[in-house]
């Protein structure tokens, strides 16, 4: 038990709290800033607009989050979703968070909801065989086509 409740060693100053005050959004990859929680691109997507919302404040889980952070979270989800369906057509979504390493967390300690958009036939040999993803856009052009939605 000594082992297991120490593995892992310390934490690295956190990602989310460094962009945040990185002074640039768009090369932070912030698409929009709410009073309590954020949406950013994923910098490693899984797929084109694959996206984050983030809670503002450094909390890593669900029961130590505010209702309010959680609301505002969501409610910046919904615009996401609303803004990708705009832009890219997909054929549904995964939204969903990893809270703790076990659980495939990449980012410990600063809770985040991943929205990743899906179209049917989406997977292919690429993925399974190279470990790879093949996205046709760069992460500027998504950032420039949800940014503009998101406004609207």
């Amino acid at each position: 038990m000594s082992y297991v409740s120490t593995a892992g060693g310390p934490e690295a100053a956190c990602v989310f709290c460094s962009t945040l005050s990185a002074g640039d959004d768009r090369r932070a990859l912030i698409l929009q800033r709410g009073k309590l929680a954020f949406l950013i691109l994923n910098a490693f997507p899984y797929a084109s607009g694959h996206l984050m919302a983030v809670i503002t404040r450094h909390v890593g889980s669900i029961e130590t989050a505010t209702a309010e952070e959680l609301a505002e979270a969501m409610a910046l989800i919904q615009k996401a979703t609303r803004a990708l369906d705009a832009a890219y057509h997909p054929d549904g979504f995964n939204v969903g968070l990893n809270q703790g390493r076990v659980a495939g967390a990449g980012v410990l300690g600063h809770l985040h909801t991943h929205v990743v958009p899906r179209w049917n036939g989406d997977t292919n040999f690429m993925s399974v065989l190279a470990d790879s993803k093949v996205l046709p856009e760069t992460l500027g052009t998504t950032y420039d086509r949800l940014t503009a939605l998101l406004r609207a």
